[in-house]
């Protein structure tokens, strides 16, 4: 059975910290003898704070994992529209995480391999590039805050690192309709499935999220080595039932991993503790088609 973490959250630190510590055993055994560790946030923005994975949820996830690996450490993005650094600086890496001997990657400037993914005909046929600097990672950890979605209803852990890590411009070239672009979103999984997932859920991102969204303060973290679990979880926190996320959907029916909630182990703190509801994105009930299309 899947495990997953939940804890009431202070803030971006706090909570990152103490989602960490009640899986510590389960991650120090993992972690153990990793030599290629790569931490991937999200900046689907580099100016927009609310669409990023906060600097101070990284600092927590670096001062833990850093208890049990000397591996060097890559934190490595690829922004849609933008060069890396420019998140960087703005939502102050660069300051913050100094002290660390972090090195940073732009994946849209990575080397790549090329995939098929689903065209708009719903066949495996379109090719993409995704970053070697992902794929060739023995150990992969997305961190991200929790958003709504203006295709796929949720972007999470998965999302963030199956669609963040394509080169440049193929980001946008896999939107060929609802149930194409949930299937590739799965099939991408396949190959860079997070070894570590953490969701900083102090504060949210609802309505038209990903990047025009509004402020919820959802203060929940919610972490697990299954990430289709852990993606599950934050759903039905936000108020989604996890079985309607198409991605999550069809990785469960893969044996990827559990999206059934009733099938997940969860310690910490309990979903019925929370009574959040994050309001959807304004195409949500289109973005269900997905199942008929």
């Amino acid at each position: 059975m899947s495990k997953v973490a939940i804890v009431k959250s202070k803030g971006h630190y706090h909570g990152v910290k103490e989602v960490l510590e009640l899986l510590k055993e389960e991650i120090k055994e993992k972690i153990r003898g990793r030599k290629r560790i790569v931490i991937k946030p999200n900046f689907v923005s580099t100016t927009i704070a609310l669409s990023a994975t906060h600097v101070e949820a990284v600092k927590a996830l670096l001062d833990f994992i850093s208890n049990y690996t000397s591996s060097k450490i890559i934190i490595a993005e690829g922004p849609a529209s933008a060069k890396i650094e420019e998140g960087l600086r703005n939502y102050d890496y660069y300051n913050k995480l100094k002290e660390y001997d972090v090195e940073y990657v732009d994946l849209n400037k990575d080397d790549y391999i090329k995939v098929k993914v689903w065209n708009s005909n719903l066949e495996k046929k379109l090719e993409v590039r995704i970053a070697k600097t992902i794929v060739n990672s023995d150990f992969r950890i997305s961190i991200c805050r929790p958003k709504t979605h203006n295709t796929v209803i949720v972007t999470l852990t998965i999302k963030n690192i199956a669609v963040g890590s394509l080169i440049n411009h193929d980001k946008s070239k896999i939107h060929k309709g609802y149930k194409a672009i949930n299937l590739t979103i799965a099939e991408l999984t396949k190959l860079v499935k997070p070894h570590l997932s953490i969701i900083d859920g102090y504060i949210g991102m609802q309505g038209n999220g990903p990047v025009s969204g509004e402020k919820i303060l959802s203060k929940f973290a919610v972490a697990g080595l299954d990430p289709v679990a852990v993606d599950a979880v934050t759903a039905k926190l936000m108020g989604f039932n996890p079985l309607e996320i198409g991605y999550l959907y069809y990785l469960d029916k893969w044996g990827e991993g559990v999206a059934n909630i009733d099938k997940i182990e969860i310690i910490g703190d309990k979903i019925e503790d929370f009574s959040i509801k994050f309001k959807p994105h304004r195409t949500y009930l289109s973005q269900k088609n997905w199942k008929i299309e």
